[in-house]
């Protein structure tokens, strides 16, 4: 079934997802999930270990199907054998590892990999891997050996890989854990891109200064969604989110300290941008008064 534009990409109603579900002992990771992501949403998803995260991300392109409830993509249901391939064309998926991902020897061959499983003619291939590669900056490597990449490269071909099966949404499952500042940079830089030229995009990080960049945040807790709404809204509760074993920003933990003792500084700022505007807004009215 196809949707009109202005319907959100993914819908999901009441979603409950158990593991062994027909054992005498399943293990329940979702609990009535009810949630629609719009198009071109740029959407963080954090949660301590175990809290549902990758269990839900794992429905959005029926890598699971749910125990109970519904999931919808575009209007199709991942209930549906008949949709699968549609639904997972729609919507990549890029992990953590990106090891686990690349599964050729050269780097245009890996990219290539998607594309040739659906059957599409050599030209299109070529144009889609070109693309892809260009738009994560991996292009002068196309030739290259993966294994002789760094962590960094590596993610950002396992991105392209997704990126060349031209998905609507791209789903990110921790996938800069196990890079350093600069790799870490580079792919959200690439994300940020992707997500500006209309790729819906979810990402599941325990980086808050990553989850400052989303338009919404999603707080998991026990299958749950425990808490939602934008970073600002989600990441002045500092207590709250210590209370669910989860970090805030730098930049907003000591807002929150300096709002506690003074309750005229603002507690909900972000990044280290706004910090350094409102403390100079402050210096600038103590110069003017001296």
């Amino acid at each position: 079934m196809k949707t009109s534009s202005d319907e959100p990409i993914i819908r999901i109603e009441n979603l409950c997802f158990a593991y062994n579900a027909d054992s005498e002992n399943p293990v329940v990771a979702l609990k009535d999930i009810n949630l629609e992501i719009n198009r071109g949403e740029y959407i963080a998803i954090i949660g301590h270990n175990g809290s549902g995260k990758t269990t839900l991300a794992k429905h959005l392109n029926a890598l699971l199907i749910p125990t109970k409830g519904d999931v919808w993509v575009k209007g199709m249901n991942t209930r549906d054998p008949s949709c699968l391939r549609e639904i997972r064309s729609t919507v990549g998926m890029v992990f953590q590892n990106p090891d686990n991902q690349l599964v050729a020897t050269i780097v245009e061959e890996d990219v290539a990999f998607g594309p040739e499983n659906l059957g599409l003619p050599p030209e299109e291939i070529r144009e889609r891997v070109d693309w892809a590669l260009e738009i994560v900056g991996m292009l002068p490597f196309r030739n290259y050996a993966p294994h002789l990449l760094s962590a960094g490269q590596k993610q950002k071909v396992a991105l392209a890989g997704a990126m060349a099966m031209k998905p609507e949404c791209l789903i990110l499952d921790e996938s800069t854990t196990y890079l350093d500042p600069a790799g870490r940079r580079e792919v959200l830089d690439v994300v940020r891109r992707l997500n500006e030229e209309g790729i819906t995009v979810i990402t599941i990080t325990h980086f808050m200064e990553e989850a400052v960049q989303a338009d919404r945040v999603l707080v998991l807790e026990k299958g749950r969604i425990a808490v939602q709404g934008t970073p600002r809204q989600v990441f002045r509760w500092v207590e709250r989110l210590r209370a669910l074993q989860l970090d805030v920003p730098q930049v907003t933990e000591l807002a929150w300290r300096l709002h506690k003792r003074s309750s005229n500084f603002p507690a909900d700022l972000l990044t280290v941008e706004e910090m350094v505007e409102e403390l100079c807004q402050r210096i600038g009215r103590r110069t003017h008064y001296l």
